[in-house]
């Protein structure tokens, strides 16, 4: 972030010009990624063959898998894209050249915590830390709705990502049996994909029929719901 604010200021705030110099490594990445990273020799197992995917297998899946899935999509309607973020923080007076600043702030704090949530996973609950996790959603929604200055779009960038360190990936692995673990991550990131174009639909409509703050309070709304379905389901094992 830090080099795309320098790239604004040295293009002018020409967005397209950035994103083409921003292009270059990801081109530069493929291309060694083809052309020089090599499987190792002996890397799959002899004699082993992985079954394919099939609708049995996911039928398999336990009560607890579907029902932490269809609460992972409700989490993810309160989880819309990062660009109304973006956006929100440029309407409050950040200006187009410093707007990638909000996202180095996110994170930041998503980066810095998501090693101590880790390992606070491993001696809490992780019902207890998805918790907190909706709760800092709340707080950083409502903050993001109420914001009138960059600095409260600041601070709730810095809920945003504290919130995603302490939910990513939590729950799926204890929520589905080990032959089936693949199958529920990919099934759980199917579902979870769905409902981020859905929330960003939501989202994206409500901003341009009622506003940012509206917005906002919304998916705050979401994330308290998500909060009470994981409330109720607390017998669940």
């Amino acid at each position: 972030p830090l080099l795309a604010v320098a790239l604004m200021a040295a293009f002018a705030n020409d967005v397209r010009s950035v994103l083409w110099v921003a292009a270059f490594p990801a081109f530069l990445a493929v291309a060694v990624l083809v052309w020089r990273v090599q499987e190792p020799r002996g890397s799959a197992a002899s004699g082993s063959v992985k079954p394919p995917f099939t609708l049995a297998g996911a039928r398999d899946l336990p009560r607890s898998f579907w029902l932490l899935s269809l609460l992972g999509a409700v989490l993810t309607l309160a989880r819309f894209s990062d660009a109304f973020i973006v956006l929100r923080a440029q309407g409050v007076g950040l200006s187009i050249g410093q707007v990638p600043l909000i996202m180095m702030v996110m994170n930041v704090f998503y980066a810095a915590a998501a090693y101590p949530a880790g390992v606070a996973a491993d001696r809490v609950r992780p019902r207890t830390l998805l918790l907190m996790a909706l709760g800092l959603l709340v707080s950083a929604d409502v903050l993001l709705a109420l914001a009138t200055a960059p600095i409260a779009a600041f601070a709730g960038a810095s809920l945003w990502g504290l919130h995603m360190a302490c939910s990513q990936g939590l729950l799926v692995a204890a929520a589905s049996p080990p032959t089936l673990r693949g199958t529920a991550f990919g099934l759980f990131n199917l579902i979870t994909g769905i409902a981020v174009l859905a929330s960003s639909l939501i989202a994206g409509s409500l901003w341009a029929w009622f506003g940012p703050v509206a917005t906002f309070l919304a998916g705050a709304g979401f994330a308290a719901f998500a909060g009470i379905g994981l409330l109720l389901a607390q017998r669940e094992p």
